[in-house]
């Protein structure tokens, strides 16, 4: 992290270890698409705790980001560490069995079900996904099943969307599968949850609805890294804030200091944006 009187001139271009608790660290993290560098070198973490925000232009990286700590890319170099443990190499669901999950820009429809059943497969390594507990562990998987199913009734009730359990998931609104994906996220029981662009499309009533669960649940003990292009969203709510340009870290600090960086502002303004 910036120390708060650092001189902006003089800070480095990646974000250096503050040596507290990290939920999440990249290092020298890499990854190149033909000749274009998409993520550049990048160094940063996420303290357990915060709700960091990630910001920067279109093209900056902040997606391939998010694509290569969650184990969808791998790395062209570098490292990723999630609770202290590597999970470079890992797949999307060993990663989630660390302790980060992720949701997408555009949530994932999942046909054929109705949003109670969508939401039934969040939980990670449930016994009944397997055929043998099923006749060697009956008792066990039915317990599993209904301690599952209370969470997620508890969570659609939590997130005022209780109402939308019987309809198919096929069928709500964007602003309310975005509501479920999250709903349905926290119960992998997640210490750090990536969230890709969560008021995109979203109505300002939604939007502060989301704004309020994401602080609800960061009090409960959840950490966040926040991707979103809604400046007056992401700046209210989240500090620090991560800067990417070009695939590297650009800058790290409050919202207050973001806003006023003269690299910042040359940054959106280059790329058509505004801070």
């Amino acid at each position: 992290m910036s120390e708060p009187d650092a001189d902006p001139a003089s800070e480095p271009a990646t974000a250096q270890s503050s040596g507290r608790d990290a939920v999440l660290r990249t290092e020298d993290l890499r990854k190149t698409f033909g000749g274009l560098t998409a993520t550049d070198d990048v160094t940063m973490e996420v303290e357990r705790g915060t709700i960091t925000g990630m910001i920067g232009p279109n093209g900056a990286g902040k997606s391939t980001f998010f694509n290569l700590v969650s184990g969808f890319y791998q790395p062209d170099g570098g490292k990723v560490l999630v609770n202290g443990e590597e999970t470079t190499d890992m797949e999307p669901h060993e990663v989630t069995e660390h302790g980060l999950v992720r949701t997408f820009q555009t949530p994932r429809k999942l046909e054929g079900m109705t949003v109670r059943e969508a939401m039934l497969v969040g939980p990670q390594n449930q016994l009944g996904e397997s055929v043998v507990p099923l006749f060697t562990q009956p008792g066990a998987v039915e317990t599993e099943e209904r301690r599952n199913l209370e969470r997620a009734e508890e969570l659609l009730e939590r997130f005022e969307i209780a109402r939308l359990a019987d309809q198919p998931a096929t069928d709500i609104s964007g602003g309310q599968l975005k509501l479920v994906e999250l709903a349905r996220a926290m119960l992998a029981e997640p210490d750090v949850l990536l969230l890709d662009e969560p008021v995109a499309g979203v109505n300002p009533t939604l939007a502060n609805k989301l704004k309020a669960i994401i602080r609800e649940l960061n009090e409960d003990g959840i950490t966040f890294l926040i991707i979103e292009h809604d400046m007056g969203f992401i700046m209210d709510l989240a500090d620090p804030i991560v800067v990417l340009n070009q695939g590297a870290v650009l800058m790290e600090g409050t919202p207050e200091a973001v806003r006023s960086d003269d690299r910042v502002v040359e940054a959106y303004l280059g790329g058509g944006g505004d801070v």
